[in-house]
């Protein structure tokens, strides 16, 4: 069953997700005091994201007998690749975290009359 420009719907709703996920994002950044929920914003859109691919809605079907079977020979490579952007956004959210969340407000110099 394709969807549009010869997609899936799965496809299509990630995308939507994140479309609307990043347009929210972008107002919550220019907003002063919001900022730190674009942070949980992200996380679950990420969040819904990983539970959309793991638990699709239909099952594979079964293959007919006979058949050549699909073996995946890069899951390690791809495990590993996940391994490595994992650990680079985790320091990534560190940084962030230090630099700009935690950034000191300095006291403005009382003038006095």
């Amino acid at each position: 069953m394709a969807g549009a420009l010869g997609v899936g719907p799965g496809v299509l709703a990630l995308l939507l997700l994140w479309a609307v996920a990043g347009l929210l994002l972008l107002a919550l950044l220019r907003a002063r005091r919001a900022r730190v929920a674009a942070v949980p914003l992200s996380l679950g859109a990420a969040a819904l994201t990983a539970a959309l691919l793991l638990f699709p809605r239909d099952g594979p079907s079964p293959a007919p007998p006979g058949a050549p079977q699909i073996v995946d020979t890069f899951l390690i490579g791809r495990f590993v690749l996940l391994a490595v952007m994992s650990l680079v956004f985790l320091g990534c959210l560190f940084l962030f975290l230090i630099y700009h969340l935690m950034e000191p407000l300095y006291a403005k110099p009382l003038h006095s009359s």
